[in-house]
């Protein structure tokens, strides 16, 4: 033998060209495309590519018999060591190399088929007299076999592959209702693994232990064991962690189990390698033959360790005709081979536990092996920089610990556990820190249930890893930019630093909010009624920046300014900084908290109630959640600092907002401000659906309900400077509570929409900062405190601290320049496709994302069309994203109203759609367009849903999910966080991830 192909790859390629080299042997090493940059072949001294050199077939390779005996014979190739998996079982394999004049370093093909059908091993052992599990000695192929068997063995039963193994194909059964089900997933697993799907099935022994014999014969009839590792410690059937000897074993049933090994193998004149495996009851200390591997194994080291026998070196020398018992081999008589101290197996993969143990890849950023006394390691493609491909097993390096005592051994090993640090892609490390330090690992009772029985092995102290996570983090910043500005950063660019305002020292003077915490919400309403000056909400800190930045403004620069906010504007009606697309952005975006947020920003400003937006019963979401939700949620917000809670419907369904209505006017001492949503023009004749008539019986009815202020929601900007004093006008005559204005100014003209409305009795308005002013946000704060100035309606701002807090975000807008928009004025489109001023800016990034920039105005054109062809409805979020969603939709398909409405076209509409016209975030005035209805549902396979959609879901169980979350997280989850899971369950998670990173 000169010659040695290893038909394998990563650690046993490597493990076998070691004990090759050391014989003196060349080693040759094969790889597909994919697994051109593994360790293995520079471990070799050949290497040659097998299968398609533009790859696809990164498996496949190495299954393909012909093409590797063809490599062998092309590069004078005389032996071939197939390692473990693979082909290592494959008796066709075998059976070419015997004829190819090639060396198979293993068993005979006869031995290979012999032992490969477990069935037929099975007999072997019945011949033997050596236990095994009842179950059935042949491969079963249907349904009706299995169930005839299953009743004669009794459940419950496991199902297991007849050919093959590595815990595919297994499934445990435990009732006969299950057993359909579970054949069907054992046959498939196995056929795709083993391209067979006979099965066999077994008792299922509930306590068991998995105690496998180490065999080595030679081709003259010399047999040995070489004593037992015990794999009990197993996950889905497959090895975790490995232990030689077996701990808790007595004397007695060592040797037995050792003897039947041997028993069973010497009549055959077993040769090469092989591993007999048993199953131990514990219960009833009665044990079990399973099967057969006549093979290598994985956990081979620690057979190694305690016994000092070279296994792989041992397999090489008997294929070469040597004799066990003499030089070169020198193993010991059966008499004289003893074990030395105990010796533990980790097998370390790229494997993310914390996500059932989904196999991760990428780039090892950083790799970093353990070392010293009693330390082994066999690893693949493992050290800094290696690329960890998804195509083949997630085994990066198997770590085997030795000790004098089986406690030393497991110090040892989790010394070197923890000395390890992989970074870049996901390990089981932390997983196996807590299983070898489990109390019951270590008392050496673990059984095959051991993993699936403590769920405690799965809670993790996250790693800081913190020098690693920020150079990733600054390093892909700098490489990739940050996905939401990437491809708009302007390099080179400067900024100044903002310039922060020279605000009054001493105590944060008193503010409205000290007067509501001392009157309460009804008499402190009742005081704002009887105010002659315009009080003002400042939006800077929420609605503005939605409307210009896409809610990209992170908390840093809210809360920089927050204390001269407090000092500065402390004669604000209230500051608007919190709540709907604000509450996703923070955590979806900007990777923040939302709620510490408003923590941070309540104790900056103690004096000026906080203001949110509610979208009643989509909460600050975009569908409809459980009654008990909505009201928690507000309880929540209540607790944290929320003064004034606007709640609206966006489609104006008075009985969608009662929920959160009667929340914060019973659960909370927070004011109940109840808008409504304007749309339409209430001076165009020509626009029936939204009049003054329709405004004012909704006011009238929210009033009733309990509000404690009236909103006027202009979402659009849609409300013109007479129809603004027309509809206040209107409203005063007919309730006696604060009537509150908000509009946008995208027309260019809404301040004088507010001016005019001050003009007939509003008492509160919304406007931004100048700098956040204009365009898609609110009307220009600092001018209309000037233009009031010296009038009876004098707000009692300070222009000139206006304008000192307007100079801060001037230049933190800068800041933020890759989500602008680029609207350089107002435009009277609005009055064509009355889009929301916060949607507008996010529908344009949206667009663009779908390549849609340059047909801005065509998406725009079918945002107007789809709101007729749902009705002319109101639109706000969430009901404006389903038509921005479906505008998008039709532009995208080049799809125009009549396609829409074919009854010859079947379209897919998007989800959001689907959703709105079967009535999950309510129905309004008057219904949806029955014909539209009809074809979207049918699209879909639904049906319409009947009465209130919140009042048909289910409560939140929060206890229950509190544990769901703890599971998920591995932290205990505050209640806000349970909330924040509850309204966004996959966007907190990614926010989680991100701050445990």
């Amino acid at each position: 033998m000169r010659k040695l192909l290893v038909a394998n790859r990563s650690e046993i390629a490597i493990r076998v060209f070691r004990a090759a080299t050391e014989l003196g042997l060349e080693t040759v090493a094969i790889y597909t495309y994919e697994d051109r940059f593994a360790l293995h072949r520079f471990k070799a001294d050949e290497a040659y590519l097998i299968g398609p050199e533009e790859g696809g077939e990164p498996v496949k390779g190495y299954l393909n018999i012909d093409a590797i005996i063809a490599v062998a014979l092309e590069h004078g190739v005389d032996a071939i060591h197939p390692g473990y998996g693979f082909l290592a079982e494959n008796a066709d394999l075998a059976r070419a190399c015997e004829k190819n004049g090639i060396t198979f370093i293993g068993p005979t093909p006869r031995m290979l088929e012999m032992f490969g059908d477990k069935t037929a091993a099975k007999r072997l052992a019945v011949q033997a007299k050596v236990p095994t599990v009842p179950g059935t000695d042949r491969a079963l192929k249907d349904l009706a076999q299995v169930k005839s068997a299953a009743k004669e063995v009794g459940y419950p039963i496991i199902i297991k592959a007849s050919f093959g193994g590595g815990g595919r194909g297994m499934r445990v059964v435990r009732n006969e209702s299950e057993l359909a089900g579970k054949l069907e997933e054992a046959q498939r697993e196995a056929g795709a693994a083993f391209g067979r799907a006979e099965v066999f099935i077994e008792r299922y022994i509930a306590r068991a232990k998995h105690i496998e014999v180490q065999i080595l014969g030679d081709s003259h009839g010399n047999l040995v064991h070489l004593w037992e590792r015990d794999c009990s410690v197993q996950r889905r059937h497959q090895k975790v962690v490995e232990i030689a000897p077996s701990v808790n074993l007595s004397q007695e049933m060592r040797q037995r189990i050792c003897d039947a090994a041997v028993r069973l193998c010497k009549p055959v004149n077993y040769q090469a390698a092989g591993t007999v495996e048993f199953l131990v009851d514990m219960d009833h200390q009665e044990f079990f033959f399973i099967e057969v591997n006549p093979r290598i194994q994985v956990e081979h080291t620690v057979t190694e360790v305690v016994t000092g026998v070279d296994l792989v070196k041992s397999q090489i020398l008997i294929c070469q005709g040597h004799k066990l018992h003499e030089a070169p081999l020198n193993v010991p008589k059966q008499d004289k081979i003893e074990t030395r101290g105990y010796a533990v197996q980790c097998r370390i993969t790229t494997e993310d536990p914390e996500n059932h143990f989904i196999p991760d890849y990428g780039r090892l950023a950083t790799y970093r092996s353990a070392a010293g006394f009693g330390i082994r390691l066999d690893g693949g493609t493992a050290f800094s920089g290696a690329v960890i491909t998804p195509y083949f097993d997630s085994l990066l390096v198997k770590l085997t610990a030795w000790g004098t005592t089986f406690a030393e051994a497991i110090r040892r090993m989790d010394r070197a556990l923890r000395e390890f640090r992989v970074r870049g892609v996901k390990s089981n490390i932390p997983f196996l820190e807590n299983l070898i330090l489990n109390p019951v690992f270590q008392s050496g009772n673990a059984t095959t249930t051991f993993i699936d029985t403590t769920p405690e092995l799965f809670h993790f102290q996250p790693k800081r890893d913190r020098a690693t996570k920020i150079l990733s983090y600054l390093g892909d910043v700098i490489v990739n930019s940050r996905p939401d500005v990437k491809g708009k950063a302007v390099s080179g660019r400067e900024f100044v630093d903002p310039p922060m305002p020279n605000a009054p020292r001493g105590d944060v003077p008193a503010g409205l909010r000290n007067k509501l915490l001392e009157m309460g919400p009804e008499k402190f309403a009742q005081w704002v009624r009887k105010q002659k000056r315009m009080l003002f909400t400042d939006t800077t800190m929420r609605d503005a920046h939605q409307s210009l930045l896409a809610t990209r403004v992170r908390t840093f620069d809210l809360v920089k300014i927050a204390d001269a906010v407090s000092r500065m504007e402390s004669g604000l009606f209230s500051l608007e900084m919190w709540g709907g697309a604000t509450f996703d952005a923070s955590m979806r975006f900007l990777q923040e908290d939302p709620w510490d947020r408003l923590d941070q920003l309540r104790a900056k400003i103690p004096n000026i109630p906080f203001q949110m937006l509610l979208r009643a019963s989509n909460a600050v979401g975009y569908t409809n959640y459980p009654d008990n939700a909505v009201r928690q949620f507000i309880i929540d917000s209540a607790s944290h600092g929320i003064d004034v809670f606007r709640i609206f419907d966006s489609l104006n369904v008075v009985d969608n907002m009662t929920v959160a209505m009667d929340a914060v006017l019973e659960k909370t001492s927070s004011l109940c401000e109840a808008a409504i949503c304007y749309s339409g023009d209430i001076l165009d004749p020509q626009r029936t659906k939204f009049t003054l008539d329709y405004y004012v019986k909704m006011a009238k009815e929210l009033v009733k309900r309990g509000a404690h202020i009236l909103g006027i929601k202009d979402m659009a900007g849609l409300c013109k400077p007479y129809a603004a004093y027309a509809l206040v006008k209107a409203l005063r005559q007919e309730v006696d509570v604060p009537i509150h204005f908000h509009t946008h100014d995208t027309s260019g003209i809404n301040a004088s929409s507010v001016l005019r409305a001050c003009d007939a009795g509003v008492d509160i308005a919304d406007a931004a900062l100048s700098s956040m002013s204009g365009t898609t946000s609110q009307p220009n704060l600092n001018s209309l405190a000037a233009a009031l100035k010296n009038t009876p309606r004098d707000s009692g701002l300070d222009l000139r601290s206006l304008n000192a807090l307007s100079d801060y975000w001037q230049a933190v807008r800068d800041y933020y320049y890759p989500f602008e928009e680029g609207l350089k004025s107002g435009t009277a489109e609005v009055y064509e496709h009355e889009m929301p001023g916060g949607q507008y800016t996010n529908l344009r990034q949206q667009a663009k994302s779908l390549h849609l920039a340059d047909r801005w105005h065509e998406v725009a054109d079918a945002y107007a069309t789809v709101n007729q062809l749902f009705g002319d409805i109101v639109k706000v979020t969430p009901s404006s994203k389903v038509v921005g969603d479906m505008a998008l939709f039709m532009v995208t398909n080049n799809l125009t109203a009549m396609d829409v409405l074919s009854p010859d076209r079947k379209l897919s509409f998007p989800k959001s759609v689907v959703e709105m016209m079967q009535g999950a975030i309510g129905v309004p005035d008057g219904g949806w367009p029955k014909v539209l209805q009809k074809i979207i549902l049918n699209s879909a396979g639904v049906e319409p849903i009947r009465g209130r959609a919140g009042a048909k879901l289910p409560k939140v169980d929060f206890e229950a999910t509190k544990k769901e979350l703890t599971g998920k997280i591995h932290r205990e989850p505050r209640d806000v966080d349970v909330l924040s899971y509850v309204l966004y369950p996959q966007v907190f998670l990614d926010l989680e991830k991100f701050r445990q990173q």
